[in-house]
């Protein structure tokens, strides 16, 4: 196995693994195995490369490096507010705020499988290895990524901020990289521990997915609030400190710079800076003491769970059948439904992307400028922000053709199918209805309540617009039978496919409110959208295999 420099540098903090009672060596040796596993997970859409990297004598790299350039991007943007000005509180809390969103987030989707991963327990329990070292391992396999992502994300505000405000910026800014990335995974694993404490089975599997819902909900609702704290003056952004503000996270990682490099000592301030140092700590401290519970809990991600009623296929048949239009796409729907229930990858990395689709568009109605209140939604056109529901739409699809049962995509192959449409039909039917339909349904509601019932026209009509968009974007980005290839693969960043898809779905958005504009404007838009959509569904899957 390679040797990395990254354990090299570990190295030199083994004195300070062996007075948390965690065996170095053992710990290393996992944590070597793991990364080099890890490096050997290729993605197909760049396999040539890889024979070709292999072909020059070319090193095995870790794909995970190859979507860095995504978070560069973002960061780069970001260090925009490091060189505003020196309204520190502002400026810090909002870069943190963002980052603390883009990582956390990342880890949630990307990294919670690594976090609950239970596929070493056969090997390394049977092993004279304490619960300490295991975990610790797995903590530092997720912290190795986590510091290249954070990396990625902070490397240009941090030389900004450096050129711009001077090292001691530089230097409290990178200390608190580290201490909010602690924090970050701190208080994930103890979430999940949590969780793994009050439940058993495939209810504890479910129940995290809904928890991740919760914490991708929590953070872009906390990121709102956070702006929405300062005032904004004749171009002056004013913050009056309050003490109910420690729940706002962001804050305190923004009001040290306060302290010490403006010195005021508010004792707010001091609060707040009091808060991101000690609460990290204090929370590793806690994580510590709790890595046995959490490893132990763990193996209850393998129990089976309680069965299901018997009358669950009953009603799944019926709907089949209901939508169905021939055999086998009915079958294919019950396999797909079956899929996306049970697969627990796939939940860990769709789920957190239902939560920021429930709550975009209220987020763009807040944003928009509600200056009477919820009294002056009814008459506006704000209900056309509904249409940000069918951003995770995208996601869904991609995953659609991931599975951690891949090597059983042969059955695709011996079975009598000589026309693959069906398939193909069946799964995105099966997706509409059970993950994008309800959705839908529950934000459509919510909007018919605030802006009246007259507006339940336009709601059908996004409706139709999103199916026809769902279709389009299945035809754009499928390229593989459903479920059948691993998740390794999924590594590799799709951002740059995604960009005509938004535009896509801010066209269908802008159509609508042209029609809204035309007397009966919006029920001719439905008729079109209702032969696009039969068009569609039906031509859209030929030629796929």
């Amino acid at each position: 196995m390679n040797e990395m420099r990254s354990l090299r540098v570990l190295d030199r903090f083994r004195k300070l693994f062996d007075k948390l009672g965690v065996n170095y060596p053992v710990m290393r040796r996992i944590l070597q195995v793991k990364l080099t596993m890890d490096g050997r997970r290729v993605p197909t859409i760049i396999g040539k490369s890889r024979k070709k990297d292999q072909q020059d004598g070319g090193t095995e790299k870790n794909q995970f490096f190859g979507s860095l350039w995504l978070y560069l991007i973002f960061g780069a943007f970001s260090s925009m507010f490091v060189a505003l000005g020196d309204n520190f509180i502002f400026q810090m809390s909002l870069v943190f705020g963002i980052f603390m969103f883009m990582i956390m987030t990342s880890l949630i989707s990307d990294f919670s499988s690594v976090l609950l991963d239970i596929r070493d327990r056969n090997i390394l329990s049977t092993k004279p290895i304490n619960r300490r070292t295991i975990a610790m391992a797995k903590m530092l396999h997720i912290c190795f990524y986590m510091f290249f992502l954070t990396g990625a994300i902070a490397v240009v505000p941090l030389v900004v901020g450096l050129i711009r405000h001077g090292v001691g910026f530089f230097l409290l800014f990178l200390a608190e990289l580290i201490v909010m990335d602690l924090l970050i995974v701190v208080f994930t694993a103890l979430i999940y521990l949590g969780v793994l404490k009050l439940f058993d089975g495939e209810k504890l599997k479910d129940f995290i997915n809904y928890v991740q819902i919760g914490l991708t909900i929590g953070i872009a609702l906390g990121y709102q609030l956070l702006v929405r704290l300062f005032d904004f003056v004749d171009l002056q952004v004013m913050f009056h400190p309050k003490w109910w503000q420690f729940v706002i996270v962001p804050i305190w990682f923004g009001a040290p710079y306060e302290v010490l490099l403006h010195g005021d000592f508010h004792p707010l301030y001091l609060l707040f800076s009091l808060l991101a140092v000690c609460v990290p700590i204090l929370a590793f401290m806690l994580y510590l003491k709790l890595m046995p519970s959490l490893e132990k809990n763990l193996q209850k991600l393998a129990d089976p769970g309680s069965r299901k009623k018997e009358g669950t296929g009953k009603w799944l048949r019926t709907i089949s059948g209901l939508l169905g239009s021939s055999p086998q796409e009915r079958v294919f729907f019950r396999f797909a439904w079956t899929m996306m229930g049970n697969e627990r990858e796939f939940k860990l990395k769709v789920y957190p992307s239902l939560g920021f689709s429930l709550i975009f568009p209220f987020i763009f109605l807040l944003t928009s400028g509600m200056e009477h209140g919820l009294s002056g939604l009814p008459g506006t056109k704000l209900y056309l922000f509904i249409y940000f529901c069918a951003m995770l739409v995208p996601n869904v699809i991609l995953m659609l053709k991931y599975s951690g049962s891949y090597k059983a995509a042969w059955i695709y192959r011996v079975l009598p199918i000589g026309d693959f449409t069906p398939v193909y039909r069946g799964t995105l039917i099966a997706a509409v209805v059970r993950l994008i339909l309800p959705l839908y349904a529950v934000i459509g509601t919510v909007f018919a309540i605030l802006f009246g019932a007259n507006i339940i026209p336009d709601l059908i009509v996004a409706g139709l617009a999103i199916l026809a968009y769902t279709v389009l974007s299945f035809a754009y980005l499928s390229k593989a039978l459903p479920f059948s290839e691993r998740f390794e693969t999924a590594q590799q960043s799709d951002g740059l496919r995604m960009i005509p898809l938004m535009l896509l779905l801010l066209g269908f958005g802008m159509v609508h409110f042209a029609a809204t504009l035309v007397s009966f404007g919006v029920y001719v838009y439905a008729a079109v959208l209702l032969a696009a959509n039969w068009v569609l569904w039906q031509k859209a899957f030929s030629g796929k295999s």
